[in-house]
């Protein structure tokens, strides 16, 4: 069994990790913030690290580059999130992140991403070259950093997922084989990145044409990962 370092602001999330990876038969250490994780990493080594992204001190991608850049980047780190963007998960991939995880955190999928990096070799930062794309129907499950590549996301049978540079008549396939939430979320960025393209980047007509208040879309954007500035130079 393995030691494992659950890294979380949040209480509540730390006792019920805590509980389930115990009961796995785990030794489970607890850090709150950035300071404390520090000090068990040092002193513990863990075999594995459950960290959140926004924590007040020092957010979790930010703690992940200081041990990438230290060398102590010598287990498999785990993100978790309830609000990670493609952009956060991309650079926490490049940085040695093996796999992500999105709050509310179930029990199977919990496993299922501490057996994956348990059993993984420690962790390289992934080529600056491997990275191209990441789809938004993955994070609402575990994003593996094999998954993210040129490779996987385009040809590995999760998604293929054409991007919009192709202009608004660009297709676009999507799995059908995820959970409901997973395939909506991937629906509606490809449905608004459709329309941004096709309005030339215009928010008041997209959100005209979409039946949203502006500021309604711009958060659903947000959280989308939807880029703008991307929007618009495919408009152009």
């Amino acid at each position: 069994m393995a030691t494992i370092l659950v890294v979380d602001d949040e209480l509540g999330i730390r006792d019920l990790l805590s509980e389930i990876l115990n009961d796995e038969g785990h030794t489970v250490e607890l850090a709150e913030n950035a300071a404390q994780a520090r000090a068990v990493r040092s002193q513990l080594r863990p075999d594995l690290v459950l960290l959140d992204i926004w924590m007040p001190d020092t957010d979790g991608v930010t703690l992940l580059k200081e041990w990438a850049s230290t060398g102590l980047l010598s287990m498999p780190v785990i993100m978790m999130s309830g609000h990670a963007t493609i952009d956060t998960a991309v650079e926490a991939t490049r940085i040695g992140a093996t796999a992500f995880l999105e709050k509310p955190i179930t029990l199977q999928k919990l496993l299922k991403a501490v057996d994956q990096g348990l059993n993984k070799s420690s962790p390289k930062p992934a080529n600056s070259h491997s990275v191209a794309a990441m789809p938004s129907m993955r994070i609402g499950g575990i994003v593996t950093a094999s998954e993210l590549t040129v490779e996987s996301v385009m040809t590995g049978g999760v998604l293929h997922e054409p991007m919009l540079d192709l202009g608004p008549q660009a297709s676009q396939s999507f799995n059908l084989e995820g959970p409901l939430r997973e395939a909506r979320d991937e629906f509606e960025k490809a449905y608004f990145e459709y329309h941004l393209a096709k309005e030339s980047g215009s928010m008041t007509r997209v959100a005209e044409k979409t039946g949203l208040e502006r500021t309604h879309l711009y958060r659903k954007l947000k959280q989308l990962g939807v880029d703008l500035a991307r929007s618009k130079r495919n408009a152009l």
